[in-house]
């Protein structure tokens, strides 16, 4: 029989957990372990029950929900960190993913999204909503455009031939199938290749392809 997905939750509202607690009681497959009020306590329960999952506010008392999580992910592998917060802030969620969060998800969710997401985070796959996910891919183009000093927004930091190149890579092809696919030489999709990975700050293709499917640049 699989084992159960271990969640410590985490908010300094007993309302709030009791709340999320009820609406995961009935899946056969969660169990909550157990329960902390702030970011230190939440760290001891990781250190104690080494949970699959801790769900983490932001906003908490000793130690916010980011830093907490910035430890989890440095200090405690096994454990992945899901960020269940009111803030629908863009300054929240890309602090949220640089401090290595599996997903992010608003207090106003469904039950459907709230399991969909300690399932992927779970088993190792990040975790985040369609608007969330446009936050972190402006707020990371962003970022690459005033890294490298280009002055174009961020819709224009992947050009349309560069978006559809990326996609033919994240679909495994190699330059030569994508130079026959998009009737371009190879040497001009080794340039894309070049320049994409230049304007996404990675070092190799295979980063790239992570990233895409992380970012959900296709």
């Amino acid at each position: 029989m699989k084992s159960k997905i271990k969640i410590v939750l985490a908010d300094d509202h007993a309302i709030f957990r009791k709340g999320v607690k009820s609406l995961l009681e009935d899946e056969l497959d969660i169990q909550i372990v157990g329960e902390a009020s702030n970011g230190v306590e939440a760290l001891e329960k990781v250190k104690e029950l080494s949970p699959d999952v801790l769900m983490i506010d932001i906003s908490m008392p000793k130690m916010t929900g980011i830093e907490t999580a910035e430890i989890v992910t440095k200090q405690y592998k096994h454990t992945k960190s899901l960020i269940l917060s009111m803030h629908n802030n863009d300054d929240y969620i890309l602090k949220s993913v640089e401090c290595g969060a599996y997903g992010y998800l608003l207090k106003d969710t469904s039950k459907e999204e709230m399991l969909k997401a300690i399932r992927a985070v779970a088993s190792g796959e990040k975790y985040f909503t369609g608007t969330v996910s446009n936050i972190i891919v402006n707020g990371y183009l962003n970022k690459a455009g005033k890294t490298s000093g280009d002055d174009k927004t961020e819709k224009e930091l992947l050009s349309r031939k560069e978006k559809a190149i990326l996609k033919l890579i994240v679909d495994g092809m190699n330059s030569r199938e994508i130079a026959e696919k998009l009737e371009l030489s190879g040497r001009t999709v080794d340039n894309h290749r070049a320049n994409m990975m230049k304007k996404m700050n990675v070092k190799n293709a295979a980063e790239m392809v992570k990233l895409a499917m992380e970012l959900k640049l296709t």
